[in-house]
């Protein structure tokens, strides 16, 4: 199958998708199609549900505000979703919105919102999370769409790992670290071979001297830093995703 196709425009649906099927865009997609971006009859865009790989689909309005995506080839075929787990202390709107977008885009399969004792912001939108999932994986090509967990304290997190996923390890994002360079940790990893792995991320006020000694004595957990600088915890995120990446995961392939 072709690489991703830039020029296109791509919509995530809720439908199967099959050679030859017609679907009707709902209301937001259609008026966005035929008014924002003022598509004609004819016109191409690029559809997927995550589950059925990327399709080629033509437009036919059938209102000022309604159209059929007539689709006619699958452009290509479905990747499986990306084994690497992001936690992470939720952040106010504005920056939780980027911070999730950006999770996406650097490869992470599974978000999770973790209650910690600095966390600035309690009430989580696990719908709006959604809609940012799906819009960063809308502009960036993504197939296969991370899912969204339900909100988890640290201390609960902690307790149940061991039986809701073993072996995978817990790569905990520790400023109190001694050494600046996450890249010793993580060679260490890379040297025992392939395992799942999820990231840990604090929030705004760091974690608790409590809670990294919580950590520090689980032994699946791998504490890293993330440098000499002081990072805001949207920017600590796309840090330690692109440095995962590196080492251990897809960039490495």
């Amino acid at each position: 199958m072709g690489k991703y196709e830039f020029k296109l425009q791509r919509l995530f649906l809720r439908h199967v998708l099959a050679d030859g099927a017609s679907i009707e865009a709902d209301r937001g997609q259609a008026n966005y199609l035929l008014n924002v971006l003022r598509l004609k009859d004819g016109d191409q865009v690029l559809v997927f549900n995550g589950s059925d790989g990327e399709w080629l689909a033509s437009i036919k309005a059938t209102g000022r505000k309604a159209c059929v995506l007539n689709l006619e080839r699958q452009t290509r075929v479905q990747t499986p979703v990306n084994d690497l787990h992001y936690l992470f202390a939720p952040l106010k709107h504005a920056r939780l919105d980027y911070m999730v977008q950006k999770a996406v885009e650097m490869g992470a399969g599974t978000l999770r919102p973790v209650f910690t004792q600095h966390t600035q912001s309690t009430r989580i939108n696990l719908e709006r999370m959604e809609a940012n999932v799906i819009e960063a994986a809308e502009q960036c090509g993504v197939l296969a769409v991370p899912s969204v967990s339900e909100p988890v304290s640290l201390k609960e997190l902690v307790e149940t790992w061991p039986g809701m996923d073993p072996g995978r390890r817990l790569l905990f994002c520790d400023e109190g670290e001694e050494t600046h360079n996450p890249l010793l940790e993580l060679a260490a990893l890379a040297e025992a071979g392939p395992a799942p792995l999820a990231l840990l991320i604090g929030p705004e006020g760091g974690f608790s001297e409590e809670e990294r000694a919580l950590l520090r004595a689980q032994l699946f957990v791998v504490p890293i830093p993330l440098g000499p600088r002081i990072l805001r915890a949207d920017t600590a995120a796309v840090a330690a995703l692109a440095v995962i990446q590196a080492t251990l995961g897809d960039w490495a392939v």
